[in-house]
């Protein structure tokens, strides 16, 4: 009763700990893997001694199988075959040639700055080979680079995950069995990957007719169902062919993730909850279990063997394997800096290391400590300066410019001539024929075409555009098709019009444009009637909060809605929670109900294009300490005296 409940209280402390560094990197935004080592490393034996992973025994492998297992398959399911699609060549390369180049560079650089034996140094080669989802995702959403280059970090850190645990595998099993030929060993590794990648084929397919055909099951149950075939198809690989599970689940989360079937964002939310826990727990657990005494017995050698693996092989690996591609040098040489190891080079070398040692052969504990100041050095050089140098490299998705735009009425062809005017691309899709030739008319690009169609938005070039803004008459239409273009495409900035009784989670990415509960269909009908002026303004530090309190009283009263504002030589939509800063430039229209008569006596015209200005309503507003107290709320609004005439 006292060992389970020791046991017990060594996954209690594991799990809180896990989450505790999972929260911690979310609040600070820096990759995950940094505090569960940090957390790992600290409660572990040469920390406070309060975790033991060896009292696990044997399950700490079968904890370390299954987790990985969840691990890889999320990362397949996950992977966009879309944008994988426009760098298949570089991916298969880095998969098969950069996977022999890691080797060889890794084995030489182990070899000669380590001083390991060859045998020793080819397997801590194969061993980081990988690069791993666990990292590679999570430092991607914070990053947000170029979707090519993330396509491709994404591909390689899934495909060649199970391809390099495999191929460890095969480099142990030549060092274990000394007499076995060269030829056998790569059958073997052949074979596993074809036993593995049939049965994830199959059985991810099975399980995607089965949930389309399973009516009966609920949303929770098909969940577990889920869980419990990829476990199983795991399970079949691992007995037919070992070590063929984990592409097994690869495969079979490719599969599942490409049969478009029902409630797949469930599905997807559930399996990134799993990872998430697995992924914490095993960190933790394999970083308690390594000896900092061993990571500091390495010497310099190995430092410069890691160093080596960075900033020599990495390189060559790119530069070879992307040679022919259509990526520019900033999109390779971040190619080059990103490779951080992950979950499954600390799980498979903590595996190696007990079966080493078990065989009586040196090296098992320095191959591991090598393999984990791998995974440090990568993940802290890498990781953290990844942000710093994709904005440096100028390859920072927030950079992109330009706007697709679902809905084709006048206020929305409005903003598409201003973003036009400003030397951006943008888009307008509409299924109304007739809103689209007036379109046309104003030289803007159209398609006749639903939000929804994935096909024309890619057309429409929806994965390079900076912004998409969805506004049609319908708000509840507009929130679908702004999260459904999250989704598949992932822009920097989404937008859209809709109630603000519909207003997502504070974890949505979708924001409320312009102003909350904008009525599209007035301010159509002003458009159309020629009821609007179209003015721009700058906030400028002296009277900032007096002109931001009049501009939110134009805003409230109904008068204005700001469209664009300027901030950092570049132009955005306005988010209905956009907190402005002095400086900024802002774009608006303004509601002008003054009789069409009047209008035509003062020689305006209702047809005649908009033109920006400064409009006195907005800019000319006489300022007494009585007026600015009721902008700012300071005092209660009361009967003011009348304002002299400009």
């Amino acid at each position: 009763m006292e060992t389970s409940f020791e046991l017990t209280l060594q996954i209690v402390i594991t799990v809180v700990a896990g989450i505790s560094a999972q929260v911690l990197a979310q609040y600070l935004q820096v990759p995950s893997i940094v505090f569960l080592l940090l957390f790992g490393i600290l409660l572990g034996p040469d920390g406070l001694r309060l975790l033991h992973p060896h009292s696990l025994g044997t399950g700490l492998e079968v904890i370390t199988a299954l987790a990985v297992a969840v691990i890889l398959f999320e990362g397949g399911l996950n992977l966009e075959l879309r944008e994988l699609g426009k760098v298949s060549g570089s991916l298969r390369n880095l998969v098969t040639l950069g996977t022999l180049i890691t080797l060889l560079g890794g084995g030489m650089a182990a070899h000669w700055l380590g001083e390991f034996p060859w045998p020793i140094a080819f397997l801590y080669a194969s061993l980081v080979v990988v690069t791993g989802p666990t990292v590679i995702s999570p430092l991607l959403k914070q990053v947000q680079v170029d979707r090519q280059v993330a396509a491709l970090l994404e591909g390689e850190g899934v495909l060649i995950d199970p391809v390099g645990a495999i191929l460890a595998v095969v480099v142990l099993d030549t060092i274990l069995n000394a007499d076995t030929d060269p030829i056998e060993a790569f059958i073997g590794l052949v074979l596993r990957l074809g036993i593995g990648g049939g049965i994830g084929v199959v059985g991810g397919w099975l399980m995607g007719w089965i949930i389309k055909r399973a009516k009966f099951l609920s949303e929770d149950l098909n969940n577990l169902v889920v869980l419990a075939g990829l476990w199983g198809l795991f399970g079949l690989a691992q007995t037919i062919r070992s070590e063929s599970g984990l592409m097994a689940t690869v495969m079979a989360g490719i599969v599942l993730g490409a049969s478009s079937i029902p409630e797949e964002r469930m599905l997807r939310r559930f399996k990134g909850q799993l990872t998430i826990l697995g992924v914490s727990v095993l960190f933790i657990l394999l970083a308690a279990d390594l000896s900092i005494a061993s990571v500091f017995a390495l010497g310099w050698g190995s430092v410069f063997t890691v160093l080596a693996l960075m900033f020599i092989v990495r390189p060559i690996n790119i530069g070879l394997c992307t040679f022919n591609s259509d990526l520019n040098w900033r999109q390779k040489l971040f190619l080059c800096w990103i490779a951080p190891r992950g979950i499954v080079s600390a799980s498979v070398a903590s595996l190696f290391a007990i079966f080493l040692t078990q065989r009586g052969i040196n090296g098992g504990d320095s191959i591991k400590a090598l393999v984990f100041l791998t995974i440090i050095l990568t993940v802290f050089l890498q990781g953290l300066t990844a942000r710093w140098v994709a904005q440096w490299l100028q390859i920072n998705l927030q950079e992109a410019t330009g706007a697709v735009i679902i809905g084709c009425n006048p206020l929305s062809r409005l903003v598409a001539r201003l973003f036009q005017e400003q030397g951006e691309s943008v888009v307008i899709i509409d299924t109304d024929p007739e809103a689209c030739k007036k379109a046309e008319q104003e030289n803007l690009r159209v398609f006749l075409s639903s939000g929804l169609d994935t096909e024309v938005l890619e057309e429409a070039g929806l994965d390079s555009m900076g912004t998409f803004l969805a506004m049609t008459n319908n708000g509840e239409v507009n929130l679908v098709l702004a999260q459904r273009a999250i989704e598949e495409f992932r822009p920097p900035r989404v937008l859209a019009v809709f109630p603000q009784a519909n207003t997502p989670t504070n974890n949505s990415k979708v924001h409320q444009a312009f102003i909350p509960n904008l009525s599209i269909k007035n301010w159509n009908q002003y458009l159309n009637d020629g009821q609007v002026k179209l003015g721009k303004t700058s906030l400028k530090e002296p009277g900032f909060s007096f002109q931001q309190a009049h501009l939110q009283a134009l805003i409230r009263s109904g008068e204005l809605v700001p469209l664009l504002f300027l901030r950092e030589g570049r132009f955005q939509v306005v988010p209905a929670t956009e907190d402005w800063e002095a400086g900024d430039q802002i774009i608006y229209v303004l509601h002008d109900p003054r009789p069409k008569l009047l209008k035509r006596l003062s020689g305006a015209s209702p047809s005649s294009r908009l033109a920006l200005e400064k409009l006195p309503e907005v800019e000319e507003v006489p300022i007494s300490s009585a007026s600015v107290g009721v902008l700012l709320g300071e005092l209660k609004p009361e009967p003011q005296t009348e304002p002299t005439e400009a």
